[in-house]
């Protein structure tokens, strides 16, 4: 027994079959005219929000995400163990002044 399938927007997705993609969708019964129907779903990746930078940093930055405050150091190691405590001391309290300062910002232009 052979049966009809009508397909919806069978060019786009013919395209997207023939570069080799797999296809997502429904088959149901059309009500109004009680065919055999496949509707492809329209997935979209997803694209997460870029970081926003906060400030840089002598050797590395300070960034804002939705979720976290994200802080990278990358500091030499010829400076030594007390050298690379000074640094990361100095940096932190740096950014911590940056992120004080941008609370600040954010609630004077409100």
């Amino acid at each position: 027994m052979k049966k009809l399938i009508y397909i919806i927007n069978a060019l786009e997705l013919l395209e997207q079959l023939v570069s080799g993609k797999r296809l997502e969708g429904v088959l149901y019964m059309d009500k109004s005219t009680g065919a055999l129907t496949f509707k492809a779903y329209n997935r979209k990746p997803k694209k997460p929000k870029r970081d926003r930078l906060v400030c840089h940093l002598e050797h590395g930055w300070v960034k804002e995400s939705e979720e976290r405050i994200k802080v990278y150091e990358s500091v030499p190691k010829v400076l030594g163990a007390a050298g690379v405590g000074h640094v990361l001391q100095r940096e932190t309290k740096r950014a911590t002044e940056a992120l004080l300062d941008c609370e600040l910002d954010a609630i004077m232009f409100c």
